[in-house]
């Protein structure tokens, strides 16, 4: 019987015998019960039977009786508090498996056929941007620096995340002392979003009480002082520069762009390739391609090496990165950046006329009114990128039931050990 690593507030009652039967989505195991209710339990495999105590449909694992042939050691000390990774016990095939079924399964409900292409799966060690939050320690000018817990608003510190590259994993001790200086205010509950960029680590700092003027004089030079000491390329908060050495830059194809405060960007620079290059696989021979929820460009400057693309988002700073950048990337076609909300107001089908091939990455939620005018559209070909599987395949469904083909798809699993996948799919008409 293999006990199992500590885990929050485990609740009363009785231990009981379960049989884990499937994985849910949040990858925790599901045991049933004999009057055919469920328990979820984290930490836990299917094929596994285990010891747990129940409250109402939560589970909290005590010990595994009979360990699957998959089961794996963690490789973080953090794992089991933290909630930031869920499937750190499970070993990469099988869990890459069983979330490439998940989406198969996702495609079949709406009755979606196409061919899965290989997976891209990311390496520990490769993830350049986290989200670490910052609560008040023993220590006045140290934070505990970390991650919710699992299913908890406690933050977990960590001494090191497996998934970062090693320049976060090394800055953690500087953003501990630099997260304190944020704690002044007794309301505050600051998240450093930490980016790694080709000029260094950028830093954006959200969750600090505004009332009375916000930041204090003084803590905005002590923050300046440890992001010195520290080498850091940039502190902001909530995008007002406090500091800055260098200006964090990315590079997109051709194009070197500066990244605006707290701007996004794909968690692992391998995805983000993989992605990228099986739209452009996709568009090759297009005369005009429209690259909407364009963000910074990081799609725009390559489609841009095949034909003139429009790009289009929301944000008024990427798309000001996005032109700026362009005077410094020579040798592509025509870039015409727009700044428009593509929920507001989508481009329509007459807008989109003589543009035939479409690149579209929505955030989560989707983009199902911009999704139905390029079905309505003359494009010939539409490459769709989606963090979410589901709001994807609803998306995908109207560009179906126009005619389309969804020739193929591409699985991305950059979250690595979190139950989420990405995916790059490709229609043709």
């Amino acid at each position: 019987m293999r006990r199992t690593r500590p885990v929050a507030s485990p609740p009363d009652g009785p231990v009981l015998d379960l049989s884990i039967v499937a994985m849910g989505g949040e990858g925790e195991g599901i045991a049933l019960l004999p009057d055919g209710s469920r328990v979820y339990v984290p930490l836990t495999l299917p094929g596994e039977t285990v010891q747990a105590r129940r409250s109402g449909e939560r589970g909290t694992l005590v010990a595994v009786t009979t360990p699957s042939a998959d089961r794996v050691e963690p490789p973080c000390a953090h794992f089991g508090l933290c909630g930031g990774c869920a499937i750190q016990h499970w070993s990469p095939a099988a869990g890459l498996a069983w979330k490439v079924e998940r989406l198969r399964q996702t495609l079949e409900r709406e009755r979606l056929e196409t061919d899965i292409l290989p997976a891209f799966a990311a390496s520990p060690g490769q993830r350049r941007r986290l989200a670490l939050h910052a609560r008040r320690g023993p220590r006045r000018d140290e934070a505990v620096l970390g991650f919710k817990g699992r299913r908890s608003w406690d933050v977990i510190g960590v001494e090191a995340c497996t998934v970062a590259v090693p320049a976060l994993n090394a800055a953690l001790p500087a953003l501990r002392r630099l997260g304190a200086v944020f704690l002044e205010r007794p309301k505050s509950a600051p998240t450093l979003h930490v980016t790694l960029t080709e000029t260094g680590l950028d830093v954006d700092v959200t969750g600090v009480e505004a009332k009375g003027g916000g930041l204090s004089a003084d803590a905005r030079r002590r923050a300046a002082d440890i992001a010195a000491a520290a080498d850091l390329a940039r502190v902001t908060l909530a995008g007002e520069m406090l500091y800055q050495a260098r200006q964090p830059v990315v590079a997109f194809g051709a194009g070197r762009v500066n990244l605006p405060p707290g701007g996004f960007l794909q968690a692992c620079a391998g995805a983000e390739a993989v992605m990228v290059a099986e739209a452009c696989a996709a568009v090759a021979g297009a005369r005009k391609i429209a690259d909407l929820f364009c963000g910074a460009g990081a799609f725009t400057f390559p489609l841009a090496a095949v034909a003139p693309v429009l790009a289009a988002d929301a944000s008024e700073a990427s798309i000001a990165a996005l032109r700026t950048a362009l005077a410094g990337a020579p040798g592509l076609k025509t870039v015409t950046p727009v700044c428009r909300d593509l929920f507001r107001r989508p481009y329509s089908d007459k807008e989109l006329k003589g543009i035939d091939a479409i690149v579209f990455d929505p955030p989560r939620a989707g983009a199902v009114e911009q999704a139905g005018s390029i079905a309505r559209s003359g494009a010939a070909t539409v490459v769709g990128v989606s963090c979410n599987p589901a709001t994807f395949v609803r998306d995908a469904a109207l560009l179906v039931a126009a005619g389309f083909r969804l020739k193929s798809l591409r699985p991305v699993d950059q979250f690595l050990w979190s139950p989420h996948i990405e995916v790059v799919g490709v229609f043709e008409r």
